[in-house]
């Protein structure tokens, strides 16, 4: 199974910047209707000027972590474009490379609030008009490579993520059981190059040319991710990181945990060591 983009209706969260902005540009420019949501209203004018779609575009202002907000959205987009087609949960927060007995807990809430709670919320909410459609919608929801394997300095990301994947793969069995025609993508992304991951070089003291040359550019990315979730796929893996500690943690997940450790541990833990 695959859908076709043209004349259906996605919404895209996460939309303003990085890889969401990059999907929704995707999906627009592949024929289809964008409801695109973010807590950035600056980087969502400036998407729309980009995207130069007229009414094939709507923008909706976000708070994911907003539970009120989320409840309101599914008829809002209604309204705008009469029908959901696709549900793609990208808006997300990183960690600031700190250990996980130092964060402070407002922050960690925030972090699980808007992670996960906001992507549980949101596909919850759109469920029930995505299986009203004929041929079926598509869900799919981003964790990470921290998701995967721990990465120094990212446990409270890293288990917002795990948890968005578990939900992602439980509720694919949910719907296959009632043999649904709604699928749901588990994506887990590795390093792409997005503002996000170009503030996080500078926090470790990584060159940005070294760090630009490592990370999967976020169009590719994006790409990758719709194919997937227009697919039908369960899981897809992004990037050649994510693919290598993927790799090793079917291997041995001591081995992923010790590479991971000795790639990224000297730059999270060198000023308190």
């Amino acid at each position: 199974m695959r859908v076709d983009v043209y004349g259906k209706v996605f919404v895209v969260t996460g939309a303003g910047n990085g890889i969401g902005r990059r999907v929704a540009l995707e999906l627009l420019r592949r024929g289809g209707r964008v409801a695109a949501a973010d807590l950035d209203q600056t980087g969502l004018a400036d998407m729309a000027q980009e995207a130069g779609a007229g009414d094939r575009l709507t923008l909706h202002l976000l708070n994911v972590a907003d539970t009120e907000a989320v409840a309101l959205l599914p008829g809002q987009v209604l309204a705008a474009h009469g029908h959901v087609d696709g549900l793609f949960n990208i808006a997300g927060i990183a960690q600031n490379f700190e250990p996980a007995g130092g964060i402070e807990r407002a922050r960690l809430r925030q972090i699980v609030d808007i992670n996960f709670y906001g992507t549980v919320d949101l596909t919850r909410a759109f469920l029930p008009l995505l299986q009203e459609r004929p041929a079926g919608g598509v869900v799919m929801l981003t964790a990470s490579l921290a998701a995967m394997v721990p990465v120094p300095g990212a446990a409270i990301y890293g288990a917002s993520k795990a948890a968005v994947a578990q939900f992602g793969y439980g509720l694919a069995q949910d719907l296959r059981n009632a043999k649904s025609k709604v699928t749901v993508t588990t994506v887990l992304p590795g390093t792409i190059w997005t503002d996000l991951v170009r503030a996080s070089a500078v926090t470790l003291g990584t060159p940005e040319a070294v760090a630009k040359a490592f990370a999967m550019p976020a169009d590719k990315a994006a790409h990758r991710m719709i194919e997937a979730t227009l697919r039908g796929r369960r899981r897809a893996v992004i990037g050649k990181d994510a693919h290598v500690y993927d790799f090793l943690g079917r291997i041995s997940p001591a081995l992923a945990e010790r590479v991971s450790y000795l790639q990224v541990a000297s730059f999270v833990y060198r000023e308190r060591r």
